[in-house]
């Protein structure tokens, strides 16, 4: 249970905003929030708000992963860590703009209007403003008789996040350019679950499946089905995309992909999609939180061909970022790392469940942290735990700042006794 004290109000249930089904119940003055019984120090929720950032200024593309954040990880530097934690937001946005509740006429739409949506998401002041609302469309085919499930698993076509453009001249020469952000939530519907499911791999349009890129079906699906009533999200992100480049084409930009979860995957589909569509794209980054695995090695090898930069912030304790399908490489040390015994490479590239992680890793623990619960699965998957973490995280060899603390005031407690 996590505490946290607010102005006073009367006893009453607010709607849930997070994907793992937040309640949140105001007693006595004082706002308890209950997430799947994690237990949380008080400090949890003021921890993950980032401070104001330090200027970056002509080193942005550093803190964009020109040089794959070396020297920034390990230890973690603190202006790329509140860059992280910015990011983290607008992904918090699309999670408190989506309607979840399934008994609402507007299920699976976005609560808030674009031009209201980052203010009443209650993510603080950004300088950007939202410039088109994206949805994802599942491509798995619903039997007739599928008019008579309930909402959250029949709706097909769905608010997945938003693309938004920094306005503000203060944050524009703060980050040194103008940046353009595409936030995705993370799954939230039944059929969104179906797609999930579907972890066989799947060409990629123009490759074949003899040594060509290939990803997730489902994934995929979600990218590139539409309705009539509905263009698919692959549409979606390049008639933005195309219209903000030939906006500010003049300036300097850059593209911020960021997700959790499904949300993750998407950011890395969308982040292929724009670098290999556009001539001369502006500079693509994905910040992604606890995402699955996407694609197989060549895929891999094709994203870092297009330049595209990927931070993947993964949770070791966090199933779903161990799944779908088994990690293959190029050679076998790295196919017995993922415990997959080499005589199984074969069968296990025919059934196409060979994945390969792409980009850059910061990899964090729940059992780091003092505050975290350690054995709830689903709260090793919760974006509020992975803003937690990152906001903690020093270095590999001192993992967490209140452990650092706690060692620092024990080493100076027995200097004084020498």
């Amino acid at each position: 249970m996590r505490l946290q004290v607010r102005p006073p109000c009367t006893t009453r249930f607010l709607p849930s905003h997070s994907q793992h089904g937040t309640r949140t119940q105001c007693v006595k003055g004082m706002r308890l929030t209950v997430r799947n019984s994690v237990v949380l120090h008080q400090s949890f929720e003021s921890s993950i708000v980032p401070v104001n950032s330090a200027k970056l200024g002509k080193k942005w593309m550093e803190y964009q992963g020109l040089n794959n954040w070396d020297g920034l990880l390990d230890p973690l530097d603190d202006t790329l860590r509140n860059e992280i934690l910015r990011y983290g937001k607008f992904v918090e946005a699309a999670y408190r703009s989506f309607d979840f509740d399934p008994d609402s006429p507007t299920y699976a739409t976005c609560k808030f209007s674009r031009n209201s949506l980052l203010k009443r998401s209650e993510i603080g002041y950004t300088g950007y403003k939202l410039t088109k609302n994206l949805h994802a469309t599942c491509g798995v085919r619903l039997p007739r008789w599928v008019d008579r499930t309930p909402a959250w698993m029949s709706t097909q076509s769905c608010w997945i996040g938003y693309v938004a453009v920094c306005q503000d001249k203060e944050e524009i020469a703060r980050l040194g350019r103008r940046d353009v952000v595409i936030a995705f939530r993370g799954t939230a519907t039944g059929m969104e679950w179906v797609e999930n499911l579907r972890a066989t791999l799947t060409s990629l349009v123009g490759s074949t499946n003899n040594g060509g890129p290939m990803v997730e079906s489902g994934f995929w699906s979600l990218y590139t089905s539409k309705l009539s009533s509905c263009p698919s999200l692959q549409e979606m992100v390049r008639d933005e995309i195309g219209r903000v480049i030939r906006s500010y084409g003049d300036e300097q930009l850059s593209i911020t992909i960021t997700g959790h979860s499904l949300g993750a995957a998407l950011a890395t589909l969308a982040a292929y999609d724009i670098a290999t569509t556009f001539d001369h794209a502006p500079m693509v980054t994905v910040v992604s939180f606890g995402g699955p695995r996407v694609g197989n090695t060549s895929f891999r090898c094709q994203m870092e061909k297009s330049g595209t930069k990927i931070l993947r912030i993964v949770n070791s304790d966090d199933v779903i970022t161990k799944v779908p399908g088994f990690v293959i490489d190029n050679n076998d040390v790295a196919v017995q790392a993922a415990g997959l015994p080499s005589w199984l490479r074969k069968p296990v590239e025919a059934m196409q469940l060979g994945y390969a992680d792409v980009g850059q890793e910061l990899r964090l623990s729940s059992r780091e942290s003092p505050y975290l619960n350690k054995n709830n699965v689903a709260a090793c998957h919760d974006l509020k735990t992975y803003l937690h973490l990152v906001n903690g995280f020093v270095s590999s060899t001192c993992p967490f700042r209140a452990t650092a603390t706690r060692m620092l005031e024990r080493q100076s407690r027995e200097k004084a006794f020498i």
